[in-house]
């Protein structure tokens, strides 16, 4: 599942996926997210940190709190560590950094899946 408020973003996440996962759903914000994520109970989330209405930490947090299990990417510019580790420690599994490079992506989805 892609959370994010930019459309663009989605659409260069599900690009860099779409040969090798299922995009079961995209959310544009951490409500939506939570949402969505009860509705379809994806397997990865891929999620936003900065957006509108509630950001991808507290989507996560709250997330988390509810399915332990979660497995949850945060997606973060270039110097937001400090949002990085909030949202660690909301209960994040890890990271990756825009502006996104395939391969990182991919590294990243594969060995969160392979836990």
């Amino acid at each position: 599942m892609l959370v994010d408020d930019s459309k663009f973003m989605r659409a260069l996440l599900k690009k860099v996926l779409a040969s090798t996962h299922n995009i079961v759903g995209e959310a544009e914000n951490g409500v939506e997210a939570i949402d969505m994520y009860e509705q379809l109970s994806p397997d990865i989330v891929l999620m936003d940190i900065v957006m509108p209405h509630m950001d991808g930490i507290l989507a996560t947090s709250n997330i988390v709190g509810k399915h332990p299990d979660a497995k949850v990417i945060m997606c973060t510019s270039v110097g937001q560590d400090e949002k990085v580790k909030a949202a660690i420690k909301a209960g994040a599994k890890g990271y990756i950094t825009k502006p996104f490079q395939g391969p990182s992506v991919l590294k990243e989805v594969e060995s969160l899946l392979g836990q």
